[in-house]
């Protein structure tokens, strides 16, 4: 296991591993046909596809997060709910689903707009093959590598959890470089209590050296400048 994968949860790992393993393709078209185009392409390159013929059902959809590492091709223009919408609506719950969009009648403002808000591709229809799924892959190798970070976080929150409040003073000044004495010194206790409480928070952390924890810590933004 590499220092990568180590606090990995098990699916995310195995996803990282092995690429293709549990990754889903979500295909948002009004339109059947093109639905049923899409979906025979992208399962023939050996992916795992969900096909919606709304926004709206797509939101419902309850296994979104469940599924493994996975991408979003969106018609950009549907009655209801628009292929930005969803964007928007997507955004705003945090989902970890990077978008591709298709459609027949955009434009440049149109596309400029879905790109800066993280779309990884804008693509016309009818969409070429090849391009489709090579935004494909580019997609899916962002959202494994999102989940993979969103995880670590999720898992080092965890383990922050665990500490008590002096625990998480003393990881606090521990990472600024401090010796025992000067944390003793600054929290008013002694050196051999504070011993006691690194000693607990390394385990606690799950780390053999100052150097990890000042990693982890700076994951979740503890240690930052502000």
């Amino acid at each position: 296991m590499t220092p990568e994968t180590r606090h990995m949860t098990p699916e995310t790992r195995r996803a990282t591993l092995n690429p293709r393993l549990s990754r889903t393709v979500f295909i948002v078209d009004d339109d059947a046909s093109v639905r049923r185009a899409l979906t025979r392409l992208i399962k023939s390159a050996g992916y795992e596809v969900q096909a919606f013929a709304s926004a709206r059902d797509f939101l419902d959809y309850s296994r979104i997060n469940d599924a493994g590492p996975g991408c979003l091709v969106l018609d950009i223009r549907m009655p209801g709910l628009s292929g930005l919408d969803l964007q928007h609506e997507l955004q705003a719950a945090n989902a970890l689903l990077p978008i591709i969009f298709i459609t027949g009648h955009g434009d440049i403002p149109m596309s400029v707009k879905a790109m800066k808000e993280g779309a990884v591709d804008f693509l016309p229809k009818p969409v070429k093959d090849t391009a489709l799924l090579n935004a494909v892959e580019q997609a899916l190798e962002r959202a494994s590598r999102e989940r993979a970070a969103h995880d670590e976080i999720e898992d080092i929150q965890r383990r922050l959890d665990t500490l008590t409040p002096r625990e998480l003073d003393v990881l606090r000044l521990v990472i600024t470089g401090m010796l025992n004495k000067q944390i003793a010194y600054q929290l008013g206790t002694v050196e051999k209590t504070i011993k006691v409480h690194r000693a607990r928070v390394m385990e606690k952390m799950e780390v053999r050296s100052l150097a990890e924890l000042v990693r982890i810590a700076e994951r979740v933004g503890i240690g930052r400048p502000t």
